[in-house]
């Protein structure tokens, strides 16, 4: 079975982890879609604190990951399922509903995140210490 998630991985947190760890318990092959700097920024408006090529080989180097591609674009999604012959397509529940599109194509599982944690809210608290 192949897994498919999709994710920013930006200052790598337990957070992270978790939802590579079940993503992997779900099937064999886990892939993961990493957000260019360029997409995060254009389309995100979001910019990271580390840069594309650190957090696609920190996210790697993880034992459940298989392989990573890059996610350069929202409307890749359908292309990478069908491209990489995915059986179920993992991403957070924050996202639930938002790719329910992809059931045509896969299984689609929305992973609960862990309580507590947050990239946005980690940047938040780094730079508020600095004040």
């Amino acid at each position: 079975m192949k897994i498919l998630t999709y994710g920013t991985f930006d200052l790598f947190h337990i957070g992270h982890l978790n939802i590579l760890r079940r993503a992997k318990a779900l099937g064999g092959h886990l892939t993961v879609a990493i957000s260019t700097d360029e997409f995060n920024l254009e389309s995100k408006s979001k910019v990271c604190a580390q840069p594309y090529y650190e957090r696609a080989e920190i996210v790697h180097a993880i034992k459940y990951v298989d392989e990573v591609i890059a996610e350069t674009s929202w409307e890749q999604k359908v292309k990478d399922v069908i491209e990489n012959d995915i059986d179920v397509f993992v991403i957070g529940e924050d996202w639930k509903g938002k790719f329910d599109f992809l059931k045509e194509y896969c299984e689609v599982v929305y992973l609960p995140r862990t309580e507590g944690v947050s990239t946005t809210e980690r940047k938040k608290e780094i730079i508020n210490k600095f004040k």
